[in-house]
Parts: structure tokens; sequence; C-alpha cells
């Protein structure tokens, strides 16, 4: 029982974790599953699946920060949708959530040097909330 229970939520952390870079995968089916087959997991099922997608999120901020900096790649104005994202700032990270969109936004958080902490207060937020309205829909 705790060694079944132990691959359910280690293969959706990995499965959450491998969704926030840039590899193929879904979480959410992977959290659907665990629900609807263990569903004594519950919140702690939600709990691993944003833990693993916030480092996975994290991770592509990191590999954002190893990117040479704005100065030294644009030479040009900024284009409008940089100047939006610079006008939000980490806050846009409550987005992080939305498919390939959230990737790129975690990226470009790393890029931009945004500042760690109101980077992972957001991007967690905006994930955390995704998996508990995922929680919330299936348990209607």
């Amino acid at each position: 029982m705790i060694f079944e229970t132990a691959l359910w939520l280690g293969g959706l952390f990995v499965s959450a974790f491998v969704s926030a870079t840039v590899l193929p995968g879904n979480s959410e089916a992977a959290l659907l599953a665990a629900l609807h087959f263990k569903p004594q997991l519950g919140l702690l099922a939600v709990a691993v699946a944003s833990l693993g997608n916030i480092l996975g999120g994290l991770l592509t901020v990191w590999l954002g920060r190893r990117l040479p900096s704005i100065p030294s790649v644009l030479e040009a104005p900024p284009k409008p949708w940089l100047q939006r994202l610079q006008q939000l700032g980490p806050v846009s990270l409550l987005l992080s959530w939305v498919p390939i969109v959230g990737d790129a936004l975690c990226g470009v958080a790393g890029w931009l040097r945004w500042p760690w902490l109101a980077v992972m207060v957001y991007l967690a937020i905006g994930k955390i909330l995704r998996y508990l309205a995922i929680y919330a829909l299936f348990n209607v």
C-alpha cells in the first residue's frame, strides 16, 4: 500500500516537473488519474503536483537567467510584448500554468532577471491555483 502510494505520488511529481519545462508532459491528466484511481490521495496529490510543477517552473527561470542579458541581445527598441511584460513584471507569472505560454513566461522571467522572491511567489500561486481548480472540478 505504501509502495503503491509512493509510486503514484512519485510519478505525479515527475509528470508535473517535466510539464513545467520545455519538455512535453501532461500533469493535469496525471493528477486526474491519481484522483480517480487513488481518491484517498486528495489534496496530497494536489500538493505533490504543485511542488513538482513549481520546481520545474523555477528550473526554467534559472535556465532563462543563463541567457545573455537584455542589453547584449536587444540593440533595437524593445518589442511591444517585451515592454508589456516588463511593465507587468513578476505578476505575469500568475499565468505560468498556461500550456506553452507559461513555460515561455518562466524563461523570460529569468532572462529579464526578475527578483527571485517575487518570481517564486507569483509562479507558485498560479500553479497551485490551477491544480486546486482541477481538484475542485473533479470533486463536483
